[in-house]
């Protein structure tokens, strides 16, 4: 059974950092790109970032310098650090695994993060 559990969202002041992680199982971890997207109210789920399997890296325009992706195989987690938060981040935060050829797509439950003061 395929497991994607985000952790690690909450209330975050505007200029601090945070970091999710999301824990995998129920797969062969290092064959996945593995990715976060994120959803605000009334908007479509959009790339945040992703993780090739030889760790090729891709960010949205909106976090680039802003955000990190990275991944532990070892610990079959991603993680996503994001510095510099502004309120436009908030929004629910969507871990992703999808197979190389893109046949497969697992998704997290999702995890809040919301930035305000």
């Amino acid at each position: 059974q395929v497991q994607l559990v985000e952790s690690g969202g909450g209330l975050v002041q505007p200029g601090e950092s945070h970091r999710l992680s999301c824990a995998a199982s129920g797969f062969i971890f290092n064959l996945y790109v593995m990715g976060w997207y994120r959803q605000a109210p009334g908007k479509q789920r959009e790339l945040v970032a992703t993780i090739g399997r030889s760790g090729l890296l891709n960010y949205g325009d909106s976090v680039k310098g802003r955000f990190t992706i990275s991944r532990d195989n070892a610990k079959n987690t991603v993680y996503l650090q994001m510095n510099s938060l502004v309120p436009e981040d908030t929004a629910v935060y969507f871990c992703n695994a999808r197979s190389g050829a893109g046949i497969y797509s697992y998704w997290g439950q999702g995890t809040q993060v919301t930035v305000s003061q």
